[in-house]
């Protein structure tokens, strides 16, 4: 959502005076971007981008200007066997790889990788990776160390190229309603006892001063784990990684989601729950819905990841709610620093069939878009935001996992000095639109939402700490899925929100017991047994 508004300038153009041969050798000397002559085809499937392409006029799915430069450059024409929508490309996915009809590379998860890696519908990338890969691209992929290739290795073999995404953009902060704070003389929290009693007070107390008690305290939705008004961060209040792989005090891995902790902290919700500091519908509705009530000014609190200023902005609309927000550290119940989970967040991955001739074609169109969007000769406002978010349009879509961390820290050293002459693409757009909502006027409120996330008192400057204060919890297990996991996850994590929401709902307390006890016997014994192994076996 941050990436897709941010916006530079255009830097360079090639000489078409010059032969081919003469333009690669000038402008990609490295053998990951040279052309393909003649040139090839490349099959993809993918989800359509309508609303994109209602602000792009002239450019298309099948033809805009990552197409044409792909194949300019490269020699790699880009083809899609078919587009569609949402669950209907989902829907479609399933059955081409069930069937067998898969494109020339093809999008997947964890578990699809497994399944066509044990039918031999693709083929190994390892060599591939470590030929074609450009310095930049295996910096890149790199930045989160070894897990996202550890988690697309197959017995020893690299499978597919993760399509990596960045687990510290996972990290939960705690959103609050500074003005309500202020009316009602409260201090933001410190313990999670404070963070019940605000709670309680926005609840009760009547913060929007309408003499209607029609305000809630915490922000919650049915889908429980939710990046933003979702239960991650109020748990890890209470030392749970609900859907995590943690090492216990003997260095063993178990499940996060089955621990005295996390019923713990469902005892606390369901307290709220039952004296109506949550919303009584919350378990029927998406972020969508929920984030209704916070346009409207009827919620104070929420846990969410660092674009969740976006979601509160919605309280600012046309100023008819003067509504401020403020994103706080996350607290634990002890006062001390609790660690801040943060989930293995790659999930898909870039596989190429058996049967293709030009496997490392994938990893030159990789190369080749983090190269116009972050290398040398970036064009970021025609290659990534115009401000529209183009880079949508690629069928592979790698970026630096901490490029909004580092966008932060560059805006952080110019606001310091006065000297924004060291601002690169992201962080010079990211500046301007602070500024936007400092200076005040009409546009004032374009920039709120960036000021709150990157700004001095921002989402990034809470992150900082941290980062400095030792927080940062990374799951431990980033392998391939076991075999038990393939079969048994998609149902025991249904399991795990079905009983967690019942809890919350008012369910006794022992239903966490019951939850947790039918977790292992339906499969959850034996997965923690073969993560564990996997690790063994992972270890030099």
């Amino acid at each position: 959502m941050l990436a897709a508004c941010l916006s530079v300038q255009l830097l360079v153009a090639c000489d078409h005076n010059h032969t081919e041969e003469e333009e690669q050798e000038t402008a990609y000397p490295d053998t990951g971007l040279s052309k393909y002559d003649p040139p090839i085809e490349l099959t993809f499937v993918r989800e359509g981008e309508d609303e994109l392409m209602k602000a792009l006029p002239g450019e298309t799915v099948a033809d805009n200007r990552w197409t044409r430069l792909y194949e300019e450059a490269l020699g790699i024409k880009i083809k899609y066997d078919w587009v569609e929508q949402g669950d209907l490309y989902r829907q479609k996915l399933g059955v081409a790889l069930a069937s067998g009809n898969i494109p020339d590379v093809v999008k997947v998860n964890a578990e699809q990788l497994r399944t066509l890696t044990n039918q031999g519908m693709i083929q190994e990338l390892t060599d591939v990776f470590d030929t074609y890969a450009t310095p930049l691209t295996k910096k890149v992929l790199s930045e989160e160390g070894t897990g996202p290739f550890d988690s697309a290795t197959i017995d020893g073999k690299l499978m597919a190229i993760p399509d990596t995404s960045s687990s510290i953009e996972g990290a939960m902060f705690l959103w609050i309603r500074t003005d309500w704070l202020n009316r009602l003389g409260l201090q933001p929290p410190s313990t999670m006892d404070d963070v019940l009693m605000i709670s309680k007070a926005f609840t009760e107390n009547d913060p929007d001063q309408n003499g209607v008690d029609d305000t809630y305290g915490l922000a919650l939705t049915q889908y429980l784990w939710d990046p933003v008004m979702g239960i991650g961060g109020f748990m890890a209040g209470y030392g749970a990684s609900p859907t995590m792989w943690i090492k216990d005090a003997s260095g063993k891995l178990v499940y996060g989601g089955i621990q005295p902790e996390a019923k713990s902290a469902l005892k606390a919700l369901q307290e709220m729950y039952r004296s109506g500091q949550i919303d009584a519908d919350f378990g029927f509705k998406d972020g969508e819905q929920e984030g209704k009530l916070i346009a409207s000014g009827k919620l104070g609190m929420f846990y969410g990841v660092q674009w969740g200023s976006f979601v509160a902005q919605s309280s600012r609309k046309d100023g008819a709610i003067a509504a401020e927000w403020q994103a706080f550290p996350i607290v634990s119940v002890s006062g001390e620093k609790p660690k801040v989970p943060l989930p293995f967040s790659t999930y898909q991955y870039l596989a190429v069939k058996k049967s293709y001739e030009h496997p490392e074609a994938l990893v030159k169109l990789m190369n080749l878009h983090l190269e116009k969007n972050w290398g040398e000769t970036a064009e970021y406002e025609t290659y990534y935001s115009t401000p529209q978010p183009v880079w949508k349009l690629s069928p592979v879509t790698p970026y630096p996992l901490m490029k909004n961390l580092e966008a932060f820290r560059q805006v952080e050293v110019a606001r310091r000095t006065g000297d924004t002459s060291l601002l690169k693409d992201e962080a010079k757009a990211i500046h301007k639109n602070i500024e936007v909502y400092k200076a005040g006027g009409a546009d004032r409120e374009t920039g709120w939402g960036w000021e709150r996330t990157y700004g001095p008192e921002g989402a990034f400057s809470v992150l900082e700490q941290y980062i400095e204060h030792d927080q940062l919890s990374y799951e431990s297990f980033t392998g391939p899925p076991t075999a038990t996991v393939i079969e048994k996850e998609t149902v025991l994590r249904n399991l795990q929100i079905e009983a967690f929401r019942n809890i919350i709902l008012g369910r006794p307390i022992e239903e966490f017991d019951r939850f947790a006890a039918e977790w292992r016997k339906l499969g959850g014994d034996q997965m923690t047994a073969e993560v564990n192994q996997a690790m063994v076996s992972r270890k030099p």
